[in-house]
């Protein structure tokens, strides 16, 4: 099968470039021909045989200025024109969106249409519900629903996205305008990466069929063996520090344990003197096999979000290396942790029960043990090989639905 996949990054950056490239590697091992198509950078990774992408826009800095700018982040004609090329060159069977919204824009949906492609989105955010893709203030630290029913207006006056007006002005009027001509109907089916995710974009005022989305929890590459695993005394965080995954939560938490140690691995913009916290390590950024020992040696990890969670990498990994999890009883999270069989939950934003749990658990050793086991068991039904069976299903209802209609 030829399969192309869109996103406007096209080198490592996030999570979703992670699922990206981590599953079209899969179907490339499988025997699938895969091809790119997103902006140009010189930290692509991965392109297609034209080596056709949009050029680089950022919806960052002074370039919101410029007079066309506004109509790029809404419509883009390059994406369409280019896009149009490279369909015609590598003939895909499917295109699969990830990311695309402000850069590459949803005009491409209209070309794929024309060329009469099925088209499967993975989201990975409620962007079809919020302008900013967030459900979440940044200046208020605080869950935001105010657009729910299509009233976008909100964004701008909240000043939502990055507390720009300009920037949220440019969101908004891309929600309401592709709400309006019903352009998301083009897309013949959602992957939604958790129940939460799926019903919250309804709950929300999606005007969808809702047998377009299909709920398919992300995949994991690997599971440990329980027997190898070497433990030590220290409950590990690991992600970005930031004040909607809960960093000022988990510090107060940290301070009402001073016996329990902890490492703190990541970083980003909430300014915190972790040197002040006798029992905390911070160790900065991470990646591959160093992040993955230190996950796999930790007691237990702590997921503290306050905003809603969709379907987070970080508690996968730390179940597939045999690490229980904590984490906050919100969003997509409590799909992931059985409570009291392989992980814990707290009250999001309460400190107080955070300490709690991590103590009860911590003092537990036999329990912890236990809920180890119970971690590595699940993670067998999250291997990328079940979810590939699962997506080829998808691709085939996709394909069959093209070749009804002609």
């Amino acid at each position: 099968m030829r399969i192309l996949v869109i996103n406007k990054f096209l080198y490592p950056k996030g999570g979703s470039e992670t699922y990206m490239f981590n599953l079209s590697q899969y179907l490339e091992d499988q025997g699938h021909e895969i091809e790119y198509f997103g902006m140009e950078d010189d930290k692509n990774i991965v392109s297609n045989r034209l080596n056709k992408h949009v050029k680089n826009v950022s919806f960052k800095g002074s370039a919101l200025t410029k007079v066309t700018y506004p109509f790029k982040c809404i419509y883009s004609f390059e994406a369409r024109r280019k896009l149009r090329t490279v369909l015609q060159s590598f003939k895909p069977d499917i295109v699969h969106i990830n990311n695309y919204n402000f850069q590459i824009t949803p005009s491409i949906l209209y070309e794929i249409k024309k060329h009469n492609v099925p088209v499967v989105q993975t989201l990975h955010d409620p962007q079809l519900v919020c302008p900013y893709h967030r459900l979440y203030n940044y200046q208020k630290n605080e869950i935001c629903e105010k657009c729910k029913g299509g009233k976008f207006y909100h964004c701008i006056k909240e000043k939502c996205i990055d507390n720009s007006f300009a920037k949220s002005f440019i969101g908004t009027l891309e929600s309401y305008l592709y709400r309006t001509l019903g352009t998301y109907n083009l897309i013949d089916y959602y992957i939604s990466p958790s129940r939460f995710l799926k019903n919250k974009l309804f709950e929300m005022g999606l005007t969808l069929d809702q047998n377009k989305i299909i709920v398919l929890h992300n995949f994991i590459d690997k599971i440990s063996d329980a027997k190898a695993l070497t433990k030590k005394n220290y409950v590990i965080y690991f992600g970005r520090l930031s004040s909607e995954k809960g960093i000022e939560v988990l510090v107060r938490a940290i301070k009402q344990l001073p016996d329990i140690p902890f490492l703190i691995v990541g970083q980003g913009d909430v300014d915190i003197r972790w040197e002040d916290l006798r029992n905390a390590e911070y160790v900065g950024f991470k990646t591959g096999d160093e992040l993955n020992t230190l996950i796999s040696q930790a007691l237990a990890s702590v997921c503290p979000s306050e905003w809603y969670e969709n379907c987070p990498m970080s508690i996968l990994e730390s179940q597939m290396l045999g690490t229980p999890v904590i984490g906050a009883d919100n969003g997509g999270i409590p799909e992931l942790i059985e409570h009291e069989k392989d992980g814990l939950l707290f009250e999001p934003g309460n400190a107080e029960d955070l300490a709690g749990k991590i103590r009860s658990l911590y003092e537990n050793r036999e329990l912890l043990e236990q809920y180890t086991v119970n971690c590595l068991e699940k993670m067998k039904k999250f291997t990328i090989e079940s979810y590939y069976i699962e997506l080829m299903k998808i691709y085939d209802q996709a394909i069959k639905k093209h070749e009804r209609v002609g």
